[in-house]
Order: C-alpha cells, then structure tokens, then sequence
C-alpha cells in the first residue's frame, strides 16, 4: 500500500473479490460459515475482501444482519487483508451513517452505488455529485463509486472525473458497464492521478480488456481469487502473454459465473468443496437449478481450484 491523491489517499491493488453472505438452509445468517468462508478466501490468495455487495445479497439483508456481518468480518479478519464494505442506500444521510459506521467498525474503503430507487426514481448530476460530498465529508478512508445497470444511473466520465478531482476521498471506481474498457480508459486521461483506483468488476468478464484500458484491481466473485491472482500476477509482472493464457484457461469459469450462476455461483462452490453447510440465497431469489450446479461444478474441477479442496 502507498500514497497518491493528495498524499493521503490509500493505494490498493490486486485481487478484491466480494464475499457472500453465508445463509443456513431456513435462511437465517451463518455466522461460522461466513468466518469459514472469509477464511477460505484469504487462503486462496485475496489481496482484500468486499463484504454486503450487491454479490452478498445486501439488498435482502436488514440493518441489524447488516451491523452484525461488518462486526463478525471485520473482528475475525484482524487486519490479515483490507476490507471494503459497500453501504449503498438512496439516502445521503443515512449513506453517510453508514459509512461513518463502517470506518469506524475498521473499514478499508466503502463502496457505493449512486442514489437510485425502482425502475424510474433517478437524481440528476448535481444531486448525485452532493450525494457523494456529503459521504466524503462524514469519513476519512477512500470511497469506490460503483458504476453499474443495476442503478439505472448514467455517470458520465466527466463527472465521475469531477467527482474525483473535487471531492476529497471520491478516488476509487468499479466499471461493470458495457465498453468498460473504454470508460476507464477515458477516466484515467481525464483524471490523472485523481483517479487512484480504477477498478475491474462483472466477475472478470471483461478483466483482460480491462487491464489493457490501465485497471489496477480487480472485484470479482469470492469462488476462486487463486485463479484470478493467476492472472493479475502474471499480467503486472509484465507477462501478458502468460496472464493471457491463465485467463482463457479460467475464462469458461468466470463465464459461466457471469452468465449462468449468478450469485449463488461462489456458495454452491463453497458447498461443493466443504467449507460452509448451506448454499442457499436468501428467498425469493431461486436455488440455483441442479443442472446448472453440475454444470458448474464440472466446469470447476477441471481446474482444480482451492475452494473445492480447501474444506476437506
């Protein structure tokens, strides 16, 4: 970790993958099955871990699950890797409580997706960019924007540049949306070294394209952060050829993670491999469908990764 922005602003980089929420078969929070999950990942090589992201279900969760998941994860992880919380909510006041919360709890960074609500509740450039000062200026560690379909928010790179030139700890930023690639590219020459993160997301769907555009890190699913290292290692080390050969080795993986799985993806892995009891998501969201799991599962074998191993 060093200094950039300002000569304040953390710099992380790597493999940030987000971690579940561990349920048991009647839905209610696992507890020592998050511990073993975050456990497992860390072992599997996980630069640091995001926890309550759209991947962990934070949307399904109350605030009470909420406070108690930040409390449990950020006491059994002791400092061993950085942990970002994401505290998306539509309010600034309550996103910034949040957030001072989280700082408080030991908290890396926060990521945050703009304010939005349903299909058609959306806030223009000047409310989103007050929303986020207002979130700098309860806290003191780096804020991640987001920037995601699931908001239904366009967040122009001028204003994301805006953003980060203006408003003190707005540094990090998770592109998931299509033509990513061009959009970091088009950040980082607009914003220099206000833009301290540029990061990849949409599980490594777009990660070699992305690292080409000039990302640093990257927040993909918690299943297998052994083979994505694979691939971050390689390509900053120089070798691209090599983290390109690692990527089309695990690309059917994270493809079918991103297109079939979905979330329950990185727990029927958990599952599979012994480390947590239950696979469930929490309802209505369906089970994952059995032949999808085996599709999964086989597709998983043939590399041998660690969260099939790790728990047996």
């Amino acid at each position: 970790m060093s200094k950039n922005k300002n000569a304040t602003t953390p710099v992380y980089r790597g493999v940030f993958p987000v971690a579940p929420t561990i349920f048991d078969d009647h839905g209610d929070i696992d507890l020592e099955g998050q511990r073993r999950c975050i456990d497992f990942m860390i072992d599997a090589g996980s630069d640091g871990i995001c926890i309550l992201a759209n991947f962990s279900e934070q949307f399904a969760l109350t605030d009470d699950e909420r406070n108690s998941l930040i409390s449990t994860v950020l006491d059994h992880v002791a400092g061993r890797v950085p942990v970002i919380v994401t505290t998306t909510h539509f309010s600034s006041r309550i996103c910034a409580q949040r957030s001072r919360m989280a700082q408080d709890a030991g908290a890396a960074m926060v990521m945050i997706m703009p304010p939005y609500h349903g299909a058609t509740i959306r806030i223009g450039e000047t409310g989103i960019y007050d929303f986020f000062s207002t979130v700098s200026d309860a806290i003191s560690i780096p804020i991640m924007i987001q920037d995601a379909p699931v908001s239904g928010t366009t967040l122009s790179p001028s204003l994301l540049v805006r953003m980060a030139k203006d408003i003190a700890n707005v540094s990090y930023f998770k592109i998931e949306v299509p033509q990513a690639a061009n959009k970091l590219r088009e950040i980082i020459a607009l914003g220099g070294e206000a833009i301290v993160g540029p990061w990849d997301g949409e599980e490594a769907i777009t990660l070699m394209a992305d690292l080409d555009a000039g990302a640093t890190g990257a927040m993909t699913g918690g299943g297998y952060p052994d083979g994505i290292r694979r691939i971050l290692d390689a390509y900053f080390a120089g070798d691209t050829e090599l983290a390109a050969q690692h990527y089309q080795e695990w690309l059917p993986l994270i493809n079918y993670e991103n297109r079939q799985g979905g979330l329950a993806s990185c727990k029927a892995l958990m599952k599979e491999g012994g480390i947590i009891k239950s696979d469930a998501v929490r309802h209505p969201l369906p089970a994952m469908h059995p032949a999808t799991r085996e599709g999964l599962i086989k597709i998983a074998r043939r590399l041998d990764p660690l969260v099939l191993r790790w728990g047996k």
